[in-house]
């Protein structure tokens, strides 16, 4: 990846503590250097993943918060997923919801913007990304950091701020002198222009509004709800409930806008907006910010932010004198922390996947936002770690949602099946969990709801017909009615098969810990199921026709997105996703060294793509090794398992030094929920787990001199990295609690056991010859 947008955020920092210093806020000179604590925050660059396609937003959230504000700088395309793109030069305002680093997009939901001077909506086009209202800004005037944001809008001559809690958010907006300043509460607005229906504004008094809507588009019924409060009286109101068409001539859509004015701002007058949301009624939006906001301290909501991103990237301390590469670590946190978010009300209500309102047991949570086929590769393997009752906290909420919904879902958005990706993961989550020793979840309902997302069956799901066949797909009656799924049969056959394979084997391995030997022998003779696809032939994993031929013509180059035998990917990706048996593939191949020598082709040869459609998800590749998706994560690993640990050390280097950077446009595909980071958190500590549900971590290349892992049992994990440098990316020797290690492999159990593991490095392959 070219680094073209190289970003300074020392100029943010700075800049935000000119602010914070001038408002009276947590940066002041004045605390004895005696009570500062490291602030992990100033390591964190919310703007990384903002360019190129890694779809994140710079947004004050807080961790797992379900209120997610942040600015919107366009509407459509993939590159509005998450609604702001950095290559931008205008925002329509500031929306109080949306995803992080996703593919697909949906939220941007209850948009405000503060006006000065005449107040125009009218539409602007099917193809324009800017509303009639929209400013023009400067990334010199804007700033980011955990918990807060700040820019200054041109039209206006506004500075707005934002900052938030759990399930409100505070907006601080500095006007002019002015006797035309208002704002804009945009209520049809949304990413995408989704369809929008049972739309409502309700002006209670004259700094307070209410309302709802509920919009059909990526989530099939998503209700929103929210509670408004100024904290100046706005002098008159008008509420713009008509019909406009995009264009002329056009399809008529209902609008729903307040226009809301002051008489009068003084120069730089400061006029605060609350804004609490929920999904459940207008009663839990005016709760969650009454609750969460009391009061007009701004300062007061941004400090405890603060304080909360503070303590949760305190979990790992790195020592390097690599700054861009720790800021690269402490932003990938950050991203992995952002979700699963809490999807509860403060009184513990929620919308289910049932689309009925439920009630948490006292000290509960619930979340949504599961990218599952994305996350349980790195961000719940990471999470196991670091905040392992976390882990389970999510698991115990993807088990109500099979209860509520009649299966587990994919990929949860807003309690709504979306029937995205493929595979049924959240079994790898329980599995990985279950083996780790986190148990704080009914195993025997987890247990259960694994055996149903494995079989076919169709019965009560909740979710619209036409939905069915993606959130319960024909493949897993193929996969359990005769052993295979052909590809004339179901999209996607190949990448769904060898899914379920690794599914199976997550399934097995419960099955063999709860003592239910029927089940544990089924399961794992379908975790083999991957050997059905190897062509030995050509070497790949292709699509089978319900003839049992070969699907012609093949070509191990090709991609048609989301409409071929894989899935994101090509062949060259996903002959090699078989995480839970390594050695198996190894002998399928033909033996180690063939298996070596089809690993050194995928990294060395051409890497271009073909196809009329190719998917745009293929990125950052290496050869036709693919790191900005998902299915590639886990092979540069392989090699430890074949005896050539200095390659996997090579190709981890190779990826930490030149896909990822301190830059808007830094990662090399979506972020993805977290996983793009957390597969660099894992790996840049040294280490990766190939396989969840085998609790075995296998060893890179450690890129920080010393890590230093804070376990929740109180206990300290500590990697050293001797003689360490960018040129020396190779590992002479490895100790752990001073025994040497004899192979790239050690346990989770002993990593939480804690202790200190040192690498020994070295500019020259050093192998484990005893491995091999």
């Amino acid at each position: 990846m070219k680094n073209t947008l190289k970003f300074n955020n020392n100029r943010a920092v700075r800049y935000l503590a000119v602010l914070l210093v001038a408002g009276g806020g947590w940066l002041t000179a004045c605390t004895p250097a005696e009570q500062v604590t490291v602030d992990y925050t100033a390591y964190v660059d919310p703007f990384i993943g903002t360019g190129g396609h890694g779809h994140t937003f710079p947004g004050p959230v807080v961790p797992r918060g379900m209120v997610q504000p942040g600015p919107d700088t366009r509407l459509y395309d993939w590159d509005s997923c998450s609604g702001y793109y950095y290559n931008d030069s205008t925002i329509n305002g500031f929306s109080h919801n949306r995803l992080s680093g996703t593919g697909c997009c949906d939220y941007g939901d209850v948009l405000l913007m503060p006006t000065v001077g005449e107040q125009r909506y009218e539409p602007t086009g099917s193809a324009s990304q800017q509303m009639a209202y929209c400013s023009a800004f400067s990334h010199d005037k804007e700033v980011a950091v955990p918990g807060y944001y700040s820019v200054f809008l041109d039209r206006y001559q506004v500075q707005a701020e934002l900052t938030s809690t759990t399930r409100a958010a505070i907006h601080r907006y500095t006007f002019p002198e002015s006797t035309e300043a208002g704002f804009i509460l945009d209520l049809d607005y949304s990413l995408q222009r989704q369809i929008n229906r049972d739309m409502v504004i309700e002006i209670l008094n004259d700094s307070t509004i209410q309302g709802h809507k509920r919009t059909i588009y990526w989530a099939f019924d998503q209700p929103i709800y929210f509670y408004m409060q100024f904290s100046k009286p706005f002098t008159t109101h008008t509420l713009v409930t008509d019909s406009a068409a995009l264009d002329k001539g056009g399809e008529l859509l209902p609008q729903m806008k307040a226009l809301l004015r002051f008489d009068r701002t003084q120069a730089d007058e400061q006029v605060l907006v609350k804004v609490g949301l929920s999904s459940v009624d207008a009663a839990g939006a005016k709760a969650n910010v009454e609750t969460e906001i009391p009061d007009w301290n701004f300062d007061k909501v941004r400090q405890a932010a603060h304080e909360a991103w503070n303590k949760e990237l305190a979990a790992i301390d790195v020592k390097t004198t690599l700054d861009d590469h720790r800021t690269i670590f402490y932003t990938g946190m950050y991203h992995a922390m952002i979700a699963p978010t809490v999807f509860t009300d403060v009184d513990g209500r929620y919308f289910g996947m049932d689309h009925q309102i439920h009630q948490v047991e006292p000290g509960e949570e619930y979340y949504t936002i599961f990218s599952l086929w994305d996350t349980f590769r790195a961000v719940h393997p990471l999470l196991s770690i670091i905040r392992p009752e976390l882990n389970e906290a999510f698991i115990r909420s993807l088990i109500k949602k099979s209860e509520e919904g009649g299966i587990f879902p994919k990929w949860d958005m807003a309690s709504n099946y979306t029937g995205t990706m493929i595979g049924y993961h959240a079994v790898s989550l329980i599995a990985d969990a279950y083996t780790k020793g986190y148990r704080n979840f009914d195993v025997q309902k987890a247990y259960k709801a694994s055996l149903r997302a494995a079989e076919y069956d169709t019965t009560g799901i909740k979710c619209p017909d036409w939905m069915i066949p993606y959130v319960m797909p024909k493949a897993r009656y193929y996969k359990n009615a005769i052993g295979y799924v052909p590809c004339d049969k179901d999209n996607e056959a190949v990448a769904k098969a060898l899914e379920y394979a690794y599914d199976d084997w997550c399934i097995a391995v419960l099955a063999k810990e709860l003592g239910d030997s029927a089940n544990y022998q089924k399961y794992q003779n379908f975790a083999k199921g991957y050997q059905t696809y190897y062509d030995k032939q050509t070497g790949f994993m292709r699509g089978l026709d319900s003839q049992r031929k070969w699907r012609e013509p093949f070509n191990p180059n090709a991609s048609n997105h989301r409409n071929d035998d894989y899935c994101e990917g090509n062949a060259w990706q996903w002959s090699w996703f078989v995480p839970h048996d390594p050695e198996g593939l190894m002998e399928l191949v033909g033996g180690r060294d063939e298996f070596v020598r089809k690993l050194d082709e995928l990294f060395t040869t051409d890497a271009k793509l073909e196809g009329e459609e190719v998917s745009a998800d293929i990125s950052g590749l290496i050869g036709q090794y693919a790191h900005g998706n998902e299915p590639s994560h886990h092979i540069t690993h392989f090699y430890n398992y074949a005896g050539y640990p200095s390659k996997t050390q090579e190709l981890v280097d190779k990826v930490l030094q030149t896909l990822y950077f301190n830059d808007p446009n830094g990662l090399s595909g979506n972020e993805d929920c977290g996983q793009m980071s957390s597969w660099y958190i894992l790996n840049a500590m040294g280490f990766y787990q190939v396989c969840p549900g085998n609790p075995v971590y296998s060893i890179g290349r450690p890129l920080f001199d010393e890590v230093t892992i804070h376990l929740p049992n109180g206990k300290d994990f500590r990697i050293q990295a001797k003689n360490n440098s960018l040129k020396n990316k190779y590992v002479k020797s490895a100790l752990l609690n001073g025994k040497a290690l004899e192979k790239p492999f050690f346990t989770h159990q002993e990593l939480v056991q804690g202790g200190t593991l040192v690498f020994e490095m070295t500019d020259q392959p050093a192998e484990w010859n005893s491995i091999k």
